[in-house]
């Protein structure tokens, strides 16, 4: 058991004779990490962005669009299947297929003029950016040394967000000639051509073929996370998941339609909104990172949530009547959750893929994002439900994200601090390899 555990150990802590081109693989699995993610996040941030225009175009009101986003919020089912291969067939091919599913799919949602068709395309795509963002989360902590991992979390979310702001960028410019914002969807489509480059490119998961070629993986199941050694960590890991994430699939997703059709901006005003916001919260990034390694994850996790939520009620029960800046505020208000949010991310992210071992590293974020499937359901479902009874979308929105409170206050209660240990102690990789 200890040779296991010490094989795997040295796939990313070698000795002195390995340490160049330890860290040249590594600097190998941040550049690709840094690529593929910026283009995944720019399909990421396509639902949110087009939602008012997506709406228009097919039709729909408040209740008819919540109605469509939570039938698309049954991606996660197939990023659970693709997160559990990872473990099982690895970090790479996982990422490298999700690569390709992307634009296809992207493609077919940007052609589809039946409703239905436009959600099963968006149901594969979002699927795929799932398994993309949690493969490249995991590689990231499997290939950092310990005082650089909650870094290299900053860097994943700083990908996403630089993906995610071109799409801000491009939406009002495709209002503003007149373009349908189907284009928005066609864009993915070069991604395409990202895949012979990947293939070259990326790296597998050095701790992850230790552990399979020590038969590790293969013995590991879906439902392991539950075993003596771990359920204490994942059971309120998954129930804080499924109260936070109502909250943080509602949030994001009505950002851009909340100024644009429920304050009534313009489409460039709600896109310096995100913008502008979206950048200055790259600061939240810096900010988790020194939290996590200096008051720890778990501290920054509650801090930050809770913080978080002053303007997430700011951004969607706001501006007041008759406000004179209501651009300014909800700037304000969106730079102040959007901050904290990164920050928050960062942590979180940092301390799951510290808490569980190589073998089910990709396994629980599968599980987290079946969690956060349910989570989404509820969140647009309710929106659809209590829209007009509780006075419009925002308002649901605000009521949802009181949720995020009891969410981080069980992980301040319940959730081990891992900060400066190494990934096989903080993961306690010895049960399972014993398992």
């Amino acid at each position: 058991m200890s040779e296991i555990i010490s094989e795997i150990a040295a796939a990313a802590s070698p000795t002195a004779e390995g340490a160049a081109l330890s860290e040249e693989s590594s600097s190998r699995t941040v550049r690709a990490v840094f690529a593929v993610l910026s283009y995944q996040g720019y399909a990421f941030s396509l639902l949110g962005v087009a939602a008012p225009f997506v709406a228009k175009g097919f039709g729909l009101d408040q209740t008819g669009i919540a109605r469509m986003y939570a039938w698309i919020s049954l991606n996660a089912f197939g990023a659970l299947l693709l997160s559990r291969l990872a473990d099982r067939m690895g970090r790479r091919r996982v990422l490298l297929f999700a690569l390709l599913l992307t634009p296809l799919c992207s493609l077919g949602a940007a052609l589809s003029t039946i409703n239905a068709w436009f959600i099963a395309f968006e149901i594969v795509a979002y699927a795929a950016i799932g398994a993309s963002f949690t493969s490249a989360i995991v590689m990231l902590a499997e290939a950092l040394p310990i005082d650089q991992r909650s870094r290299g979390q900053g860097l994943a979310n700083l990908a996403i967000g630089t993906g995610g702001g071109l799409c801000v960028i491009l939406a009002p410019v495709l209002s503003h000639f007149g373009w349908s914002w189907r284009w928005l969807f066609a864009l993915p489509t070069i991604g395409i051509a990202l895949v012979p480059a990947m293939i070259r490119m990326v790296p597998e998961s050095g701790r992850w073929e230790a552990a399979s070629a020590a038969g590790v993986t293969e013995r590991s199941h879906f439902y392991d996370i539950f075993s003596t050694a771990y359920r204490g960590r994942a059971i309120p890991l998954l129930i804080a998941t499924l109260l936070g994430e109502v909250a943080g699939a509602a949030v994001p997703t009505w950002v851009y339609y909340h100024a644009v059709s429920i304050v009534k901006l313009s489409p460039w005003q709600g896109s310096v909104i995100l913008l502008v916001g979206g950048t200055i919260s790259v600061a939240g990034l810096v900010l988790g990172v020194w939290m996590a390694e200096r008051v720890g994850r778990v501290r920054t996790i509650v801090i930050l949530g809770l913080a978080g939520v002053v303007g997430v009620l700011a951004f969607y029960w706001g501006p007041p009547t008759n406000c004179a800046w209501p651009t300014l505020w909800l700037l304000l208000a969106h730079t102040w959750f959007a901050t904290t949010g990164r920050g928050l991310t960062v942590a979180a992210n940092s301390a799951v893929t510290e808490l569980f071992p190589t073998a089910l590293r990709g396994t629980i974020m599968g599980w987290l994002l079946f969690c956060i499937t349910l989570s989404a359901i509820s969140a647009q479902v309710t929106i659809s439900i209590l829209a007009r009874p509780l006075g419009g979308l925002s308002n649901v929105v605000g009521w949802l994200a009181l949720l995020t409170i009891p969410s981080v206050l069980i992980w301040g209660w319940f959730m081990d601090e891992t900060r400066g240990l190494s990934l096989e102690v903080a993961a306690k990789e010895a049960a399972a390899v014993v398992a």
